[in-house]
């Protein structure tokens, strides 16, 4: 099974805020989620996906996409979520879990076939964000393999989880998935790529590069 935590889109982005105003770091948030579920709900042959989330629009575009909904109604932040879903995947006899983010506009579904193909039968699969310090993909066979962690700073301690587990392990690099939006460099690189996301769209219609700070 697939996850995308998502946490509440109303406060999302808040390092965003010395280049965007509260309305639209939400809107953002928002364009690349519906980014990410269009990918995956366009994906033939897709495992089962599921948001986890108790946002109300998360849910409303999980139905539009014909995607899963794991309740999160506490909204523990990204490392509670996928801990309390990891727990509802295995139950519902997942044989894996592989945990995306929902701020990864250029998703491409045939990064994640890789990532599938990719996968031992017992075993991991990390993929390392564009700056290789977060992580922006996890397999994890079985789901339960090993617990996940996610912060600034979360592939080196994946990676060391996945080694002390004692089954096999990969890191890939997947272009599709490097490219996660967390500080206004980041927004300015995403308006730069090729592409017509959602989130491409809004970046370059707020000319992020000629901002220096938000107007309130």
């Amino acid at each position: 099974m697939i996850l995308v935590p998502v946490k509440n889109l109303r406060d999302a982005k808040q390092r965003l805020a010395p280049v965007l105003a509260p309305a639209e770091r939400r809107a953002l948030a928002q364009a690349m989620l519906e980014d990410v579920c269009q990918a995956l709900g366009a994906w033939q042959g897709r495992p089962a996906v599921a948001l986890v989330t108790g946002d109300p629009l998360a849910r409303e575009l999980a139905r539009r996409h014909a995607l899963q909904v794991i309740e999160d109604s506490t909204n523990p932040g990204e490392t509670g979520a996928i801990e309390t879903a990891t727990r509802a995947a295995a139950a519902a006899g997942a044989a894996f879990t592989l945990v995306i983010p929902a701020d990864i506009p250029l998703l491409d579904s045939r990064d994640l076939e890789r990532i599938l193909l990719a996968a031992p039968a017992e075993g991991s699969v990390l993929v390392p964000a564009g700056d290789g310090r977060g992580t922006n993909a996890i397999l994890r066979r079985p789901a339960e393999l090993f617990p996940l962690r996610f912060g600034n700073d979360s592939f080196q301690p994946h990676l060391r989880a996945a080694q002390a587990s004692g089954k096999p392990h990969l890191v890939l690099d997947c272009p599709s998935l490097q490219v996660d939006v967390d500080n206004p460099s980041d927004l300015r690189r995403l308006a730069a790529l090729p592409g017509n996301t959602r989130a491409q769209r809004l970046a370059r219609a707020w000319h992020i590069a000629g901002r220096s700070r938000c107007a309130s």
